[in-house]
């Protein structure tokens, strides 16, 4: 078994407000030991000229707050992770197509053109501070002709994932080039968030020791966040 990479500031313990598998991935992949809060509430709906950056911010941000009511409250010993993830093609955005219809529709409008995905980030510090952030990067398709789309939809990957692919999994074909970071276009991006846990003192190298034997992470209320 491998060392951790990163490790939590002693007495410091990290809950996660998503049920995103691939956000998950991610605090394993640094040795992070984590527990799951995900509650059950709406995603707040856009403004009117509410920028795509400043919305994601926003709902992010609600999900930490929504998080953090299960959970009576900040912790001085606990950090909290949460992050949401959109996709905007010019001035609209895409959230999860409501079936395979609208996933056709979806991958045909970004076929062959430019998108933006873009992640919001909200820490909630032990001292109840909130850290907020957003990443963006530049995804272009491939211009796939509608056969090949039809037999991505097929595949019943794009019905739960926002912009109707998954760049980590069989939607890799669809992109040509990713400016910026993958790890953003995946769900999180990670070298912004290890930098930003960083400078709060709040991350460390890992020293070493040996990780101990992965667990099912506790998870305090299920729901539907993603």
């Amino acid at each position: 078994m491998s060392a951790p990479l990163f490790r939590l500031k002693p007495g410091l313990r990290l809950v996660l407000a998503s049920a995103s598998p691939r956000r998950r991935r991610f605090m394993e992949e640094w040795g992070l030991p984590f527990s799951s809060c995900v509650p059950e509430a709406a995603e707040p709906r856009p403004l009117p000229g509410e920028e795509p950056a400043a919305y994601v911010r926003r709902a992010a941000a609600a999900k930490a707050r929504a998080a953090l009511e299960l959970l009576g409250g900040p912790a001085p010993d606990r950090l909290l992770l949460a992050a949401d993830t959109i996709v905007a093609l010019g001035d609209a955005l895409l959230g999860k197509p409501r079936d395979d219809g609208d996933a056709l529709r979806m991958l045909r409008e970004l076929s062959g053109r430019e998108h933006h995905v873009i992640s919001g980030v909200c820490l909630v510090a032990p001292d109840g501070g909130e850290h907020l952030f957003s990443e963006s990067s530049g995804v272009r398709f491939h211009p796939w002709p509608d056969d090949v789309l039809r037999a991505y939809v097929r595949t019943g990957e794009p019905l739960d994932k926002a912009g109707a692919y998954a760049v980590q999994g069989q939607g890799a074909f669809l992109v040509a080039e990713v400016h910026g970071s993958w790890s953003n276009v995946v769900g999180l991006p990670v070298t912004t968030l290890a930098a930003r846990l960083m400078e709060l003192g709040l991350l460390l190298p890992g020293d070493g020791a040996r990780a101990p034997a992965a667990s099912a992470p506790e998870v305090y209320d299920p729901g539907v966040f993603s």
